[in-house]
C-alpha cells in the first residue's frame, strides 16, 4: 500500500491514514498493510514537513494507493502527482481518496464517468471543474469497485475501516475501531450531514433503543414493535431515526443484521440456516439475497476468505509414522 503525499496535503487525513494503515497492527493481524509512504521530495503538509521514504515511480508498483486531502482546490493538483496516481490505476492498483483528494483523481481521469464525492463544501466546484463526473454530495464515501472516494475528516475514517473491512473482515475492522476509539461502521450511502451520528447516552431518544434492537436481532422486529419499545408514534420514531443515523429504521435494522452475520461467519462454524435464524433473517435464502446484495459476495464466500483457517497440528514427536 503506498500514500501518495506531495505539497499542500492535508495532515489530518494524511495523519489518518498513517495510523490506521501502519504498522500498529503488525502481530495482531496476518499479512498486515505495508505501508509506503511516497513523494517527490521532502514535502509540506500544514504544519509540518515530511520526508518520504520513497518517490512517486514507487506508486504504480502499490495494490493501493491512498490519496489524502488536496488543500487549495482552486489549484491545479502537481502533474507528477496525477500522472502517478493514473499510472498506478492503470497498472491495476485500486485507488482511494480521502476528503479533497478527489480532485487529484479527478485531474488523472480516474473518476470520469463514476459516481463520486468529496467534503460536501466541494462538492459543487467539483462537479463544475470536471463535468463527467457524477458527484454525489449527500453520502460518506463511495465505493466503485477499484476507486474509492470519502467525505471530510470523520467520512475518510469511515472510507479507511471499508477499506480495512473489505481486506480483512469485519472482526479486524471492529477491532481496529475500537483501538482508535471511532464507530466502528458507518454505511457509505449514508448522509453528510447527520444532526445525531452517535445518540449521546441518556439524552438522545433512542440511546436505549438502539441497544434493545441490536440484543434482539434474532426477532422479527417491525418499526411497530420499536415505536412501541421507544414509546413513540411510527412517524415520530422515523424522524428520529433520520436524524440519528441518516437512514430509516428498517435499512438500520438491516444493516446490523447484516453486520452481525459477518461477524458470526468470520468467528464461528454455525451454518449459513443458524446464522440466518440468529440474525433474524428466517432462513438462508433470505440471508443470502440481502448478504449478496450489500457485500457484494455470498455468506460462503465471505466466510471462506476472511475466517482463520485452523493452524495445522504438529507432528507428535511420540507419533508412530510407521
Amino acid at each position: 500500500m503506498a500514500l501518495a503525499v506531495t505539497d499542500g496535503m492535508l495532515h489530518f487525513e494524511l495523519a489518518m491514514a498513517c495510523e490506521v494503515f501502519g504498522p500498529g497492527m503488525i502481530g495482531k493481524v496476518d499479512s498486515w498493510y505495508d505501508l509506503l509512504v511516497c513523494g517527490p521530495g521532502p514535502v509540506r503538509a500544514d504544519l509540518f514537513r515530511l520526508e518520504p521514504d520513497h518517490g512517486l515511480d514507487r506508486l504504480p508498483h502499490a495494490d493501493t494507493v491512498i490519496v489524502p486531502g488536496w488543500a487549495d482546490v482552486e489549484v491545479e493538483p502537481p502533474a507528477d502527482l496525477v500522472d502517478a496516481v493514473r499510472a498506478a490505476h492503470a497498472a491495476g492498483a485500486r485507488v482511494a481518496s480521502l476528503c479533497t483528494g478527489a480532485f487529484v483523481l479527478a485531474a488523472a481521469g480516474l473518476l470520469d464517468g463514476r459516481r463520486a464525492t468529496t467534503h460536501w463544501a466541494h462538492t459543487r466546484h467539483l462537479a463544475t471543474r470536471y463535468p463527467n463526473v457524477e458527484v454525489d454530495p449527500d453520502v460518506l464515501y463511495v465505493d466503485d469497485g477499484d476507486v474509492f472516494t470519502s467525505a471530510g475528516k470523520a467520512a475518510a475514517m469511515d472510507l479507511c475501516l471499508h477499506l480495512v473491512r473489505l481486506d480483512h473482515g469485519s472482526s479486524v475492522a471492529n477491532t481496529l475501531a475500537r483501538r482508535l476509539v471511532v464507530p466502528p461502521h458507518r454505511e457509505g450511502g449514508q448522509a453528510q450531514f447527520v444532526t445525531t451520528p452517535v445518540p449521546a447516552p441518556e439524552r438522545h431518544p433512542l440511546a436505549g433503543l438502539l441497544p434493545w434492537a441490536i440484543e434482539r436481532l434474532d426477532h422479527p422486529l417491525t418499526v411497530e414493535d420499536l415505536a412501541r419499545q421507544a414509546r413513540m408514534s411510527s412517524r415520530t420514531l422515523t424522524r428520529h431515526f433520520r436524524s440519528a443515523t441518516g437512514t430509516t429504521p428498517l435499512q438500520w435494522l438491516l444493516n446490523q443484521r447484516i453486520r452481525h452475520a459477518q461477524e458470526l461467519l468470520e468467528t464461528t462454524g454455525e451454518s449459513v440456516d443458524a446464522i440466518a435464524a440468529a440474525t433474524g433473517m428466517g432462513t438462508a435464502t433470505t440471508l443470502r439475497r440481502h448478504f449478496n446484495r450489500a457485500i457484494g459476495v455470498p455468506p460462503d464466500t465471505y466466510r471462506r476468505t476472511f475466517r482463520p483457517r485452523p493452524a495445522p497440528l504438529d507432528p507428535s514427536p511420540t507419533a508412530d509414522h510407521r
